[in-house]
C-alpha cells in the first residue's frame, strides 16, 4: 500500500483496528512509508533541537534526524499541516471531534500530548511569488481545523516532535495524502468564523506579513524613488518590524522572501516615470473639472448651516454657549 491522494474521503481503511475501533498501525510497512515520506520532504538544512529550553540550531539533514525536534516543512513550501494538541488523549480524540484522520500522530508518552500531522498531496507555496488564492484557502482550512481539534493557537509551526526519535510514540492513521478540498469536506467553511484567517497563526502570518508590507511599499517607494539595494533593505526592515508583532514570528528567511518579492515588484512596476504618467492621465484639467462639479453637487446644500458667532452677541465664550444651549438655558430667536 502506498501513500496517494484522493479527491474524496475514503470510505473504508484496510488497516488494523485499535482503541474505539479506529484504524491505526504502529509498526510495519505503513509506518516505514510514513517515515520515508516525512524524511524525503524535510529541508536540506532543517532547524532542530534536543531541548527546547536551549532554542533551535540548524544543520544538515543527517544531524537533524537524530534530534528530538525537527523542522518539518521547507522554507517556501508547506507539505504538512501540523497541530499541537496539549491534552491527554490528543492522539486519538480527533475522531470524537469530527476531524479528519491525521496522517500520523506523534505522542509524548509522558503526558499524552501530541502533534497531529496531515500530509498534503500538493505543497502549498508560502513564498510571496506564489498564488494568493491557494495560500488564503489553505490558511482558512488550517485555522478551521485548528479550532476543530482544539489545538494550540500559539504554536509557531516551525518544528515538531521528530517521528524518527525513539522517545515518541508514532501512529499512522491515514495512508492517503490529503488535498485541501478533502480536508475542507470536514469543515464548515461556509460559516463566517470558519472562513477566518487568523493573522497571528500558521499560514495566516504569511498572508498578513505580505499584505502589510506591500501596502506600506506602495506609498513608501514614492519618497525619493530609492535604488534597488537600498529599497530592498528598507522593505526587509519594515517586514521584520511587522513580523515582530506576531506572538510566534516567522523565520527570518521567510521574512526576507516577503521583502524581496515586494521590493522586486514595486521597483519594477512603480517607477517615477510610471507614476508621473499615471498622474498626468488622472489629473487633467477636464477630469479635475468633472470631479469639482460632482463634488459641488454632493455638498451643495447638504452641509450643516453656519451658526455664525452667537456667543459673541451674548458676551460668553463658545464653549459656554454650547453648554448653556445643551442645558436649555438659551432662548431660541
Amino acid at each position: 500500500m502506498t501513500f496517494r491522494a484522493r479527491s474524496k474521503p475514503r470510505k473504508d481503511i484496510s488497516t488494523c483496528s485499535v482503541q474505539n475501533n479506529s484504524p491505526a498501525i504502529r509498526l510495519g510497512a505503513l509506518a516505514n512509508q510514513a517515515l520515508t515520506l516525512f524524511n524525503d520532504r524535510l529541508p536540506h538544512k532543517p532547524y532542530f533541537s534536543d531541548d527546547l529550553q536551549f532554542g533551535v540550531r540548524i544543520a544538515g539533514k543527517e544531524r537533524a534526524l537524530l534530534a528530538k525536534y525537527i523542522q518539518f516543512n521547507q522554507p517556501h513550501a508547506m507539505y504538512w499541516l501540523c497541530f499541537d494538541v496539549d491534552r491527554a488523549g490528543a492522539a486519538i480524540d480527533w475522531a470524537d471531534l469530527g476531524a479528519p484522520a491525521p496522517t500520523l500522530t506523534i505522542k509524548n508518552p509522558d503526558n499524552g500530548h501530541a502533534h497531529l500531522l496531515y500530509a498534503l498531496h500538493t505543497a502549498v507555496r508560502t513564498a510571496p511569488d506564489g498564488r494568493a488564492a491557494p495560500l488564503k484557502y489553505a490558511a482558512a482550512i488550517e485555522n478551521a481545523l485548528r479550532k476543530k481539534l482544539g489545538a494550540d493557537a500559539g504554536y509557531s509551526g516551525l518544528i515538531c516532535k521528530n517521528p524518527n526519535h525513539l522517545h515518541w510514540q508514532i501512529t499512522v492513521w491515514q495512508p492517503e495524502l490529503y488535498t485541501l478540498d478533502w480536508l475542507a469536506d470536514y469543515l464548515d467553511l461556509g460559516a463566517a468564523n470558519d472562513r477566518e484567517i487568523l493573522p497571528d497563526y500558521g499560514l495566516g502570518r504569511n498572508c498578513t506579513l505580505f499584505d502589510k508590507t506591500r501596502k506600506w511599499a506602495y506609498r513608501a517607494i514614492r519618497q525619493g524613488w530609492p535604488q534597488y539595494d537600498q529599497w530592498l533593505q528598507a522593505c526587509f526592515e519594515r517586514a521584520k518590524a511587522y513580523n515582530l508583532q506576531f506572538s510566534a514570528p516567522l523565520d527570518e528567511n521567510e521574512v526576507m522572501g516577503v521583502a524581496k518579492s515586494v521590493a522586486k515588484w514595486t521597483s519594477k512596476t512603480l517607477t517615477e516615470a510610471s507614476f508621473d504618467e499615471f498622474v498626468q492621465k488622472t489629473h487633467t484639467s477636464d477630469i479635475q473639472s468633472i470631479r469639482g462639479r460632482k463634488g459641488g453637487k454632493v455638498s451643495r446644500g447638504g452641509g450643516r448651516k453656519s451658526l455664525g458667532e452667537p456667543w459673541v452677541d451674548i458676551g460668553v465664550s463658545r464653549r459656554t454657549f454650547f453648554r448653556l444651549r445643551k442645558l436649555g438655558m438659551l432662548l431660541d430667536k
